[in-house]
């Protein structure tokens, strides 16, 4: 992971401050956020889907009730206010596992982050905003965030949008809810398609690739998102009966592997911001 030099932050004022905040809106994440963030069509992992029946799936055209489930997978995040993630990032060093909770109306995760394999430098609490990462480094972090943030020693850097998995992540991260749903009868018609089934967490689950970023550019262009240029990343889902999101699987640039969200059975703990930072919407 390429190294980023922190800065140690006054936490009564915080990083930018409210107007900053404002000022730095991130671009409301539709469909086509991975390709914003850096994923590529050439990093999104090829295996083969097992279907109930454990032979292979081919990928086949959404059921009206399939397309309606993606359309809203994102948006019963938002609705439920916010979820408990585990997100595991890849690296050659070994890789980062984070433990977090995402607050879907603020825009704000705060967890604990540690490293695998080789990878232990960055072990601490983190919490990020659409524009900011804040690190507590610790050597012994615990097994879930405090509910209260610690009042002082962390650091701060911007959210790099690209060429860092973590920051990638994360981004992708804040975008897994969206404040309205999709529209449903577009969906086949932009790529997504119905790939095979699973069981996550005990949960059976439909796996669905979701829209071609490439195909979505021109209406992400006018939303005020920049699709960038060559990309035609896959998304993949796995969706319960009811449209829960339970496992986003996506591929990213910097890295071979795919990053895996995966939105397990933990109680959803409210993110408290750090004293002094102002979540930006």
């Amino acid at each position: 992971m390429r190294s980023i030099r922190m800065q140690s932050i006054d936490t009564k004022r915080g990083p930018g401050g409210r107007e900053a905040g404002r000022r730095r809106r991130w671009p409301r994440l539709r469909w086509v956020a991975a390709a914003a963030l850096g994923i590529t069509a050439a990093a999104v992992t090829a295996s083969v889907l097992l279907g109930d029946s454990g032979g292979p799936t081919a990928p086949r055209a959404l059921t009206s009730d399939e397309a309606n489930r993606l359309a809203v997978t994102r948006f019963l995040n938002y609705q439920a206010g916010g979820r408990a993630v585990t997100i595991t990032v890849p690296n050659a060093a070994g890789g980062l596992v984070i433990t977090a909770s995402v607050d879907y109306r603020t825009h704000t995760g705060y967890g604990v982050v540690r490293g695998t394999g080789r990878d232990t430098t960055s072990d601490g609490l983190i919490q990020w905003t659409a524009t900011t990462v804040l690190v507590h480094p610790m050597t012994d972090p615990p097994a879930v965030a405090p509910a209260s943030p610690p009042a002082s020693g962390w650091h701060s850097r911007p959210l790099q949008t690209s060429g860092m998995a973590l920051d990638t992540s994360l981004g992708i991260a804040l975008g897994l809810g969206s404040d309205r749903p999709e529209n449903a009868a577009l969906l086949p018609q932009n790529g997504a398609a119905w790939v095979g089934r699973d069981k996550v967490h005990g949960h059976r689950t439909d796996i669905m690739n979701g829209p071609d970023a490439d195909t979505k550019a021109g209406a992400s262009d006018k939303a005020g998102t920049s699709a960038e240029a060559g990309t035609s990343p896959t998304v993949r889902y796995w969706i319960g009966s009811d449209g829960t999101m339970y496992r986003v699987q996506a591929g990213i640039a910097s890295e071979p592997k795919p990053v895996v969200f995966d939105f397990d059975d933990r109680a959803y703990v409210p993110v408290k911001p750090v004293p002094g930072l102002t979540p930006a919407p």
